[in-house]
């Protein structure tokens, strides 16, 4: 820091929200993968308020997670990027138990965390918790899993339509969705507007803050930690309670569409981790190569997988995730 900064007690000036879409526009460049990934994006954002007090709500719980599935290689702590385990198809689960879900198959910040506590990326106990204390009248009876799709087409053509109907189903007034990687945070997004047209109020528990506010939501809970810790900080269950008990504040208290609130907690004292997720400028011709091979190799994976599921290439444009 320069002598004026320290005299006054700037922040460092990379402690701000990291630029995931700029960021992620020159990785897949200097990749040599082409033409730059369009993001949704939207002038105008659909707003649903809560027709009744959050302590007579029934509310649901939306995931990027995916079910662990043995035999489809490593999937838990400081697992690798696995396109093996993706899944293409949206699915629900009993929200009554506990699952073992897990973020192996998506983009998350693997320098920085390594996805070994689920309360990080889905609140279900959390959640379960704010039912028995009367925080919100109670949790639907299943939580949904979207699937982290690059194609448009088929997240609001298909996938954004089927959770929406599911959750009519279970009767909910209110949906939380918790994305894991940017991508993630664009497909929950498109789910919260097509909820929201669809009178069910959402609010979106977030680390990707330029994305989510690119595509344009109702209501925003910014947390700025690294990608995968969307619901709090691993093995605390403190910070987890409150980031949800903030998220269910913004949904209640949102005065108007585009309502954004950061989190006060930090992830470091030290800012420097913001400089790492998808740098180009931090990394070398040799890691350059080996990145667009392991990418290569993750694509080839990803292919296979939807072959096995039937699901056509051109439904299934996730090779950014």
């Amino acid at each position: 820091m320069n002598d004026r900064a320290s005299k006054y007690g700037f922040a460092a000036t990379h402690d701000v929200p990291i630029p995931y879409l700029q960021r992620i526009r020159k990785y897949y460049q200097a990749l040599g993968y082409g033409a730059p990934y369009e993001w949704a994006h939207y002038a105008d954002v659909p707003f649903h308020p809560l027709t009744r007090p959050l302590s007579e709500c029934r509310i649901a719980l939306i995931t990027t997670a995916a079910p662990h599935q043995p035999g489809k290689g490593d999937q838990g702590p400081g697992a690798p990027y696995n396109a093996k385990a993706k899944f293409y198809a949206v699915y629900s689960g009993d929200a009554a138990w506990d699952h073992d879900l897990r973020i192996s198959h998506i983009a998350i910040d693997r320098k920085h965390t390594t996805a070994e506590d689920s309360g990080t990326y889905f609140p279900l106990i959390e959640l379960r918790q704010s039912a028995a204390a009367g925080r919100v009248g109670s949790v639907a009876p299943r939580f949904h899993g979207v699937p982290t799709n690059r194609s448009h087409r088929v997240t609001i053509e298909i996938d954004c339509p089927e959770i929406v109907a599911r959750c009519i189903a279970d009767q909910v007034d209110a949906a939380i969705l918790v994305p894991n990687c940017p991508v993630c945070h664009q497909t929950v997004s498109l789910a919260a507007r097509r909820l929201e047209e669809n009178a069910i109020s959402t609010v979106v528990m977030g680390c990707a803050k330029d994305i989510v506010e690119y595509v344009g939501v109702p209501r925003f809970l910014f947390s700025d930690f690294p990608l995968g810790n969307s619901a709090g900080r691993p093995r605390d269950r403190e910070s987890q309670a409150f980031t949800l008990d903030l998220a269910l504040s913004v949904l209640e208290s949102a005065p108007a569409p585009r309502t954004t609130v950061q989190s006060p907690l930090k992830w470091s004292a030290d800012p420097d981790w913001k400089l790492d997720y998808c740098n180009i400028e931090r990394l070398g011709p040799e890691e350059i190569a080996r990145r667009r091979a392991e990418f290569d190799q993750g694509k080839a994976q990803a292919r296979s997988v939807r072959e096995e599921v039937g699901v056509r290439p051109s439904d299934a444009e996730d090779e950014i995730a």
